[in-house]
This record gives C-alpha cells, structure tokens and sequence, in this order.
C-alpha cells in the first residue's frame, strides 16, 4: 500500500480533490484518509509542519501497512533555477539542523547510526527537474540561514522531507518526494509565499498522474 506524508490540508487537497475518498479517521492527533487515485489504492496522513510531525505521520502510516511512501508539497528555492511554480523531483534529503560534528567530526545532518548526511529518494532519468532538499524546523526568511543548507549543497528548503526519508531509510522501504517550489529563501519569503503558495500547489496537482507513474516505476 502506498502510504502519503503531507504536511497541511492544501497540500493534501490537490491530490483528494482529484480522489474517491473511502474514509477519514484521527489516530495519535493525525487525520488519516484512505483514497484512490486512478484505481492506486492509498493512506495519506496530514502530518501538520515540521519534522517531528512529519516523522511521527510517516511511521503511523507504516504501522498501518504501507509499503513505500510518497511526500509532496511547497518548498523554498535557493538557487536560481529553482523557480517560483516549478516542481522538482527530489534526489536526495538532508537535515540541515542536526549538528554532531562538534563531538563526531561529520558533516552536518549525519546521525549517529549514519556516515553520511543523505536519504537517497527513488529517482530516476525522467521529466521532472532534480533538486536537493535540506530540512529544519525553521521557515528561510533570511540569507543569513543560508549557510548550513548551502554547504549541503541543497537547492530547495523546507521543513519536513528529511524527517520523512530517515523514517522510510530506517523501515526499508522506497521514499518518493516533489516539491513546488513557493518562494525563494530570502528577506521576501513571507510575501512570495503568500503570493504564490496556490500556484506551487496547483502545478502540483496538475502533475498528479506523472507523480504516481514515477511512484511505481520499477
């Protein structure tokens, strides 16, 4: 069963507004729906944002019998093809505000249990534009935050992706994510969000179908 990660209720609508919704129940303070899109059979947990949430959502749903996982949603670009409304297929995750190096001499976003800071995402030569996502628990507002993500080499921010992946790493089992990309991380996030977080969301829903296929593809 594919179980869906989403952090909010509009992310979650462009995929349910295109949807036969079976049923919808709270379990441990998360909504969860089960739908079909196209016939494909799916859980889709609304996490709400950040990365306990996220992970929290993402091993409810494997408790409930998912056997890979798909995230998708609105991120931050910071790189400059990283435009506005675009949406990326993410190669890999990383979170930018987990920090042992001063005690283990690694690299940002490597855990204890890990050599390195990546969750490798099903990916493949395909339609979508590539990107590199690096969590943390912060919205990018400030070119100042930069720094930690940009030695990453992380082209799209955002809250949640990384949490996501380390749960689907640590189950063994496939993780697919897209993100539309709603403002650029700098002083005009706040405003570029507000202006365009519905066109991220509505090019998203637009590639529904696409999205599916690479989830599936073998």
């Amino acid at each position: 069963m594919l179980g869906i990660v989403v952090a909010m209720q509009n992310e979650a609508d462009v995929l349910l507004k295109q949807s036969v919704i079976r049923s919808q129940e709270t379990s441990l303070g998360k909504t969860l729906i089960r739908a079909s899109f196209r016939s494909i059979e799916y859980l889709l947990a609304i996490s709400g944002v950040g990365k306990v949430n996220a992970a929290a959502a993402t091993m409810l749903v494997l408790s409930q019998g998912a056997t890979r996982i798909l995230n998708f949603g609105v991120a931050g670009g910071i790189a400059p093809d990283k435009k506005i409304g675009c949406v990326f297929q993410i190669e890999k995750a990383a979170e930018a505000d987990f920090d042992l190096s001063a005690i283990n001499h690694t690299a940002v976003g490597t855990h204890n249990e890990r050599e390195q800071p990546f969750f490798f995402l099903q990916c493949r030569a395909n339609a979508f534009e590539k990107g590199i996502v690096a969590s943390a628990d912060r919205f990018v507002c400030d070119p100042d935050e930069l720094p930690a993500v940009s030695q990453l080499g992380a082209s799209i921010c955002e809250m949640e992706g990384a949490a996501i992946a380390h749960v689907a790493w640590s189950a063994n089992v496939p993780c697919s994510m897209f993100k539309a990309i709603s403002d650029n991380a700098n002083e005009t996030s706040v405003r570029d969000y507000s202006r365009n977080c519905q066109t991220a969301l509505d090019n998203l829903g637009s590639r529904m179908q696409e999205i599916f296929t690479e989830v599936f593809y073998e």
